[in-house]
Formats: structure tokens, sequence, C-alpha cells
């Protein structure tokens, strides 16, 4: 990272004793302090733009003392409590970041970034880029040549500009523009992305002025064409209201009448700790990641000590300008915890429902109260497992309580379902929902383009990539860990295996950092091992398998931009050497980034990860090839990550899980005779005898 120093350190000021944890996000009084030290660095009537004021996280090493002292009830050492900010000078290219000891009341760092280092959108940029891109008068001429009924609402989708290398040191916003339904032009939910406009303005941030108005290509060439009048298609509207809905489907109820099995407890001001079923959690919150999880333990041993979702990428099909520069990194270029949705009882979550606040941070420096930002809740998810003795006939069985932490992101036209899943057999899900409209582009009738499905008369969807990058920083039963892999393979045929039919499972270490990739065929599986720590029954090294769904890596030429700034979509899994603050897989910076500083970088150190401290940054994602039915709304696509645990126990760890009875479940399906097979039995004599009995 290039970067510029600024003599700008202030005074000591008195230490306090801060009681938050050091793991809760800031409260708004620290907001607010950490505002208010970074302001007085500057003249009263210097504006500051700011991108992020959050938690400092601790360095590991004060940290893991901390929490073990916690949780073996000895008071932990002191810690002090720090801010990180970045922010603009308002209306300027200087992009700076802060450090601030809260404890202290002291700034400790400031620092201006270099050249192509840009700042996330935010929300009050976003929208006043809108209003600067509908109200330039070149943009109102182009509009005009479209001949739109009067009333028409034109709406502007700012994108982040992306990168290709072609004048775009500048920070900018690509706005593609649609219209809302103009026979209907008082419903604001009108689906605007069932009208594409052909015209695209490009918006400088320093400026604040349209530089650039693009032509977007209709055809299957990069040809454009002047804005000829709008034929206006037939609306596809996705509200329930324009909908004629089925009558035949009956409600279908969640209730807990006894309450729920789960307890969230209040640390401090903005800390919560949830405990379930044996686990015990610290969900945290921030402006990029949304949902943290620290200090993940079951039944009183670590199993992670950091699990967050750490970037995704969406590039797009389109080879064509401006559609090449489309790739969207979601949460560098804005932030999962800022797209937030306030959760609706009933709707997003089911059932008993506990919901979380979070403060996050307005561009002034304010604090931003966010509601119902997260929903903790349980869900029955079938059979947890069963055997049914067939001889008597007596079935054991368990269900699978799930115990779900979720929150949803909307990103202009998508939307993002993201939960941690826990259930009682000591595993561990990430899950995620893709829905949301297609991102959606002009197209003349009658074209058919190789990149793309048309999805509505004059409306084309192209087709993209969704990958994702959880970063997992294990503690398997403590911090020295290890990554290894196992492969099925088969035995030669020999005197030993006459028939052919013999296969091995063979273990293979991860002894240096780098991008390591699944291998179906071979049933390729990543383990986290705690060498040390061996299971009392069979003696293996305990560990947590790692079940990731194969998907098709990214696209992208490897000397593109894409392939450069989207660091982690090449392999399936990375593992590096733990470091302080390296939690970002696309590289802290993703807004018009050049690459460099993310994770792929870190793996080429080459460095030991054997038996030490070490992360993994598991990566899955989607082919989405566009379909019709994706239009108005696109039906969920779910795809999950799984942890479960490998040799850590002695024994299927649900085994005391209550049995699932009608008295419990209350279900009104009539009862039918159970599952009872004849059988043969040998029973031994009093002097040794065998003899045979039927029980048909």
């Amino acid at each position: 990272m290039s970067i510029e120093e600024v003599s700008s350190v202030g005074g000591v000021g008195v230490a306090q004793q801060v009681s938050s944890h050091p793991l809760s996000p800031l409260t708004s009084s620290e907001i607010t302090h950490t505002a208010a030290l970074v302001q007085n660095l500057y003249p009263k009537s210097t504006s500051l733009q700011y991108k992020s004021i959050a938690l400092q996280e601790p360095a590991k090493s004060q940290l893991v003392p901390y929490l073990d002292a916690e949780h073996s009830g000895v008071k932990p050492p002191f810690i002090e409590r720090r801010a990180f900010v970045s922010y603009y000078i308002r209306n300027t290219d200087k992009f700076h970041e802060a450090i601030v000891n809260l404890t202290r009341q002291r700034l400790e760092s400031n620092v201006r970034l270099g050249p192509n280092i840009h700042g996330p959108g935010d929300a009050e940029e976003i929208l006043l880029v809108e209003k600067i891109a509908l109200e330039d008068v070149g943009v109102k001429a182009e509009i005009a040549k479209l001949q739109l009924p009067e009333g028409t609402a034109v709406i502007s989708d700012p994108w982040i500009y992306g990168s290709d290398g072609v004048n775009d040191e500048q920070r900018m916003y690509q706005c593609f523009l649609y219209m809302r339904d103009p026979h209907d032009p008082s419903n604001l939910d009108s689906n605007h992305y069932a009208f594409p406009l052909t015209i695209s303005p490009v918006v400088d941030t320093v400026k604040l002025k349209v530089i650039r108005i693009d032509l977007l290509p209709m055809g299957a060439d990069h040809s454009t064409k002047e804005p000829q009048p709008f034929h206006i298609p037939p609306p596809s509207e996705y509200d329930p209201e324009h909908q004629q809905l089925r009558s035949d489907l009956k409600p279908l109820n969640v209730f807990q009448p006894e309450g729920v099995s789960f307890k969230v407890t209040q640390a401090g001001e903005t800390g919560r700790i949830l405990k379930w079923q044996k686990w015990f959690v610290r969900i945290g919150f921030n402006q990029r990641e949304g949902m943290v999880l620290y200090d993940v333990r079951y039944d009183g041993r670590s199993v992670f000590y950091r699990i967050s979702l750490s970037d995704m990428v969406i590039p797009y099909a389109d080879p064509r300008h401006p559609f090449h520069k489309k790739a969207a990194f979601d949460l560098g270029d804005a932030g999962a915890g800022v797209m937030a949705n306030n959760l609706k009882l009933g709707c997003d979550c089911l059932g008993s429902i506990h919901y979380l606040d979070a403060v996050l941070t307005t561009e002034k420096g304010e604090p931003w109260h966010m509601e119902n930002v997260v929903c903790v809740h349980e869900q029955d998810s079938g059979i947890g497992w069963k055997h049914t003795n067939y001889r008597t006939g007596k079935a054991a069985i368990v269900r699978n309580r799930e115990l779900v932490i979720q929150s949803i992101i909307t990103v202009a036209n998508y939307e993002y379902i993201m939960a941690f899943i826990f259930n009682q057999a000591g595993e561990i899900k990430y899950e995620v929902r893709a829905t949301g409209i297609v991102s959606t582009q002009p197209i003349d009738e009658g074209v058919e383009v190789p990149w793309g499905t048309v999805v509505h008369p004059g409306v084309l969807a192209a087709h993209h990539q969704h990958i994702f990058s959880l970063r997992v920083d294990p503690a398997i039963d403590g911090h020295n860990n290890r990554l290894i892999y196992e492969e099925a393979h088969p035995m030669p045929r020999s005197d030993f295996n006459p028939h052919g039919v013999g296969y091995t499972i063979n273990e293979t270490l991860i002894e240096k950092s780098a991008g390591l990739d699944i291998d179906v065929d071979r049933n390729r599986t990543f383990k986290i091992q705690n060498h040390s720590v061996r299971n009392p029954i069979n003696g293996k090294p305990v560990a947590y398998k790692i079940h990731a769904p194969p998907f098709q890596k990214l696209l992208a030429d490897p000397d593109s931009f894409h392939f450069k700034r989207a660091e982690f979509a090449n392999h399936n899994i990375y593992v590096t050497k733990y470091r302080d603050n390296e939690l970002y897989a696309g590289g802290k910076y993703t807004n018009q980034s050049r690459g460099g500083d993310g994770v792929r970088s870190w793996a080429n150190r080459n460095e030991d990860v054997t038996d030490t401290d070490l992360v993994l940054f598991v990566q899955f994602g989607l082919q989405h090839a566009t379909r019709i039915e994706d239009f108005p709304v696109m039906p969920c696509e779910v795809i999950h990550v799984a942890f479960k645990p490998a040799n850590f126990f002695d024994k299927n760890p649900a085994l005391d899980v209550p049995p699932s009875s009608q008295g419990i479940n209350r279900s009104t399906l009539l009862e039918a005779e159970g599952h009872h097979q004849g059988s043969v039995e040998a029973k031994v004599g009093q002097k040794g005898e065998v003899c045979c009995s039927s029980k048909l």
C-alpha cells in the first residue's frame, strides 16, 4: 500500500477504564469521540467525509490470553480500546486512515493513502451521485431524445466504476438509467429494471459532476447509436399486489410454547454473547463484514477464533464497454453492515425471534442506529439421526434442531440472505441465499447474445458469477493447527485385493501457505487438525473437516483487472500464516483497486503453516447463467460451506439430544404401524450350544 505519512499524533490524555469488552463493536459515544479527535486535526471549516469508524480489533497476542482468562474464571488482563477510521477531506481525493486510542483519548496515527486507493461508497454519497446524474443538462438532453411520456420517472443506479486501466485513476461512479412504468407513475415500487435505458452517465466524486455520458451497445457487437424514441414494453412487476395469488395454500405456523432454547446476553452496550446447546459464541457486527463470530466454543472447547464473510465478487460476462468493468465487490465497495435490512418478524425470520441492533457511522461521523439487522432463531431441519431395529420394530430418532444467526443485505438490485447455522452435532454451516433482481441492460428486439439471456422484451440479463470468500481463523483445541487433505484412492489389484474393490484414504499435509483446490474425482477433503491433541478412542488428531461445494473459478483472463483484483477467486481454499489485520481476501480497499494486497499475495509469501497459527479463506460460488425464470425477481439460489467435527469427539455428540416424540411435536398425520420386519436370531444355551429361532 502506498502511503504518505502525516504528522498528526495528538497529545496524551487521561487514561480511561473502558468497560466494553475488547471485541464489542464501538458504542455511540465512542464513535462521537473518535470523530471529534480526528476533526481536531483540521480547522473547523474543513469538512470530513467518513467512510468508516469501527472497532480496531486488538492484536491476537493480547486477545487469546484475555479470552482464556475469561473462560477460566480469572480476571483478564486489561486491553485498551481503539477505533479505526477511514475518511476523505470532503470534495477532494485526499483519503486517510487513522487509529484512535479510546482508552487514552488520543490519536495514535493518521496516514494519507496513495494513488489508486479509494474508499467505499456510502449511502449519502450514492444519493448525491443519483441526483447529480439526473440533474445534468447533458443527461437531460439525451433522455429527451427518448421521447418518454410526460410524467415518466427516470431512475439512476450508481455502480462503483470498476477498473480497466483506462483513465480510471480518479474515483468515479458509472450510472445506469432506468424508468418506472410510465403507465403507473404513482407506483414508487414499480420494477424499473424492466425498463433499462441506453444512457449511462459517469460521475466524478471530486468534481461532483458528470464527466462523460456513455451510450450502451444494444446489438450483438460493440457499436452504439444515438438514443431513439423509446418503445415501451409491458411492465414486469414482482410485488404481490400485482399478482393473482394462489388461494389453496394453508398456513404453516412455527410455535415454541415453552420459549426458545438459546440465551443471548448483553455484554456491555454493544456486545452479545449467545449460548445454545453447548455452543458459546460472541457476536460482532461492523460496517464492512456485517456479522462476525468470535471465540466459538463447543462444551468449553475452542473451535474457531473468528469467522466472517471476508469478500465477494460478482464479475459479469459482457465484454463490451462499459459493461466490461462490471465486477461488484459488494463488501469492499459498500459493506454488508451498511446494506443490512431491518428484518421483519414473521417474514425474514420465522418463529420465536431475537433481534440484534447495531451502531454504525454516517458519512458525517455520527452514530447510525440500525435496528433488527440480525435475527436469531431456532429451526427444525429434519432428522438428525435415526435407527430402527428391524427385529423389534423399535425406532430411535432425534430431530435436527438448528440455531440460525441471520442477516440480509440489499445491494441495489440484489439480495443476499446470509446465515451462520449451528446444530447439536457440533457442526457449523455458513449459508448464502441469492435472490433479488438480476442486473439488466437494454437490447434490440430479435437480438440474441451468448453472454446473457433476454428476460423481458428489450431487456438483457448478462450472465455473471457470484464468488464468496469466508475467512476462517481456526482454534481447534488451541491455536497451533495444521491443514491436511484426504483423498480416496483405489488399491491396485493384488493378492491382497484380488477383486479390485479395495480403496484407501490417504492424507497429505500442507506445509506452506498456498492456494488449493478441491478434486471431486478423488473426494479431496480438507481438514483443520490439532496434531498435538489426540482422540482418546482412535488416537487420531482432533479436527474439523471442510465441506465446500465445487464451483467454477473466476473466468476472467489472468491478465485482466478482474483477475488481479479478485485475489481469492481462483482457488477453493487459501491458507496463510496469521497476521493481524489481514482480514479481507480481495484487499483492504476494493473500489477501483489494482490488486496486490489480498490473499493471493499473502499466500505467495510461502510461509510455514504447519502446527502454527494459520488462517483459511474458503471460497464458494455460483455460475449464474441467467434464465427468464429469474425475472422479475429471482427464486433463491442456495449454497453453503459446512464445518464438521472429525475425530473431535469420542462418539456422536448428538446422542444426548432428547428423542423426537409425538407428545412434543404434536404432528397431525394419522399414525401408521411401525416398521417391524421378520427376523431370525441365534441364542447361546447353558452348555454353549447355539439354537436358531424365527420371529416371523
